[in-house]
C-alpha cells in the first residue's frame, strides 16, 4: 500500500514498557551461562539486539547462541507479557490512523515476537505494516529495518518519520535520511537522544500525535 505520509514506530520503550520482561529474561540467560546478573539500572538491555547486548555483560562469543537460546526460553515461558501498553498509546494511534497516516512498527526484536505481542495488546489493528529482525539475527539493525520498511510502506524518507526511545532508532533514521522523534519517556536519556539528532522529544506517549502532526504535517 502507497502512503504519502508513514511513521515508523519503535516497541519496546516506545509503543510498549517491556523492560520487566527483557530484564528478567536476560538475567536468566545470564545465571544459566553461570554469570552475575544485570546491575540495578542495566543500560543498554532494552533497544538493541541480543547479539550487541549480551557482550557487553560477560558473554563471550562463542557463548552468544547458547545467551540467546535461554533467553528466549525464558521470554517465551511468559516473560514476553510481562509487558505494558503506555497510557494513552492506543489512542494516538487512532488518532494518526484518523488523520491520514500509514504506521509502520520497526522493532529489532523477532517479528514472529513483535506481531504476537501488537495482537495481544490490540496494536496490531492500527498498524498497516510491522517488520522486525528474523531469528537468526539479520535484518536487526534499524537502517536495514527501516530500509525494509520503507519498501513495503512504498513511501520515500522525506515523507517518513521514525518514533523510538534508544539513539539506535535516531542513528538508524538519519542513516536512511528520516526525522527522528525521541521517546523521553521510554528508556533513553535526554542527552542520549538529542545526541543522536532527535529532531524534537516526546515527554509522555499522549505528545505523540500532536508532534507528529507537526514535524510530518499531512498536507505537505
Amino acid at each position: 500500500m502507497n502512503f504519502r505520509k508513514a511513521v515508523f514506530l519503535d516497541l519496546d520503550g516506545t509503543l510498549t514498557d517491556s523492560g520487566p520482561g527483557i530484564i528478567n529474561s536476560f538475567n536468566f540467560a545470564l545465571d544459566r551461562l553461570g554469570l552475575p546478573p544485570l546491575p540495578e539500572n542495566p543500560d543498554g538491555v532494552v533497544g538493541p539486539s541480543l547479539w550487541e547486548s549480551f557482550p557487553k555483560y560477560g558473554v563471550k562469543s562463542d557463548q552468544i547462541d547458547l545467551a540467546i537460546a535461554a533467553y528466549r526460553e525464558c521470554y517465551r515461558g511468559g516473560e514476553m507479557l510481562n509487558n505494558r501498553l503506555y497510557e494513552g498509546i492506543i489512542e494516538q494511534l487512532s488518532t494518526l490512523k484518523d488523520a491520514g497516516y500509514g504506521l509502520c512498527l520497526a522493532t529489532s526484536k523477532p517479528i514472529a515476537y513483535a506481531a504476537e505481542i501488537t495482537a495481544h495488546f490490540g496494536l496490531s489493528a492500527y498498524l498497516d505494516e510491522q517488520v522486525g529482525s528474523e531469528l537468526d539475527g539479520s535484518r536487526s539493525e534499524k537502517r536495514d529495518l527501516l530500509t525494509y520498511g520503507l519498501e513495503k510502506m512504498c513511501c520515500g524518507a522525506l515523507d517518513s518519520i521514525m518514533v523510538g526511545d534508544r539513539h539506535y532508532d535516531v542513528n538508524g533514521a538519519c542513516e536512511v535520511g528520516m526525522p527522528c522523534l525521541g521517546a523521553l519517556y521510554g528508556y533513553g536519556t535526554r542527552d542520549e537522544l538529542i545526541d543522536a539528532g532527535a529532531i524534537a522529544l516526546l515527554n509522555t506517549a499522549h505528545d505523540l500525535a500532536t508532534s507528529v502532526r507537526k514535524h510530518l504535517p499531512i498536507g505537505e
